[in-house]
């Protein structure tokens, strides 16, 4: 199983903590998504068919930006 785990920006609420794990859980191959609201991040386990691609395209269609380091 992979794990991804990546600061979001615009992570501020319980409706954002829902609308993100419920889009992530969309994804065929995703098992399990946390969402941390005082950190700002988000770790998502999955196997494929999922890619760390198509997780990242989906958490920034959702509205929120990921900080890259």
């Amino acid at each position: 199983m992979n794990t991804m785990l990546c600061s979001v920006s615009g992570l501020q609420n319980k409706e954002g903590k829902t609308q993100i794990k419920n889009a992530l859980n969309k994804i065929k191959g995703v098992h399990q998504v946390g969402v941390n609201l005082v950190t700002g991040s988000i770790q998502v386990k999955y196997n494929e068919p999922a890619t760390e691609m198509e997780l990242k395209n989906c958490i920034e269609n959702t509205g929120f930006q990921i900080e890259y380091e």
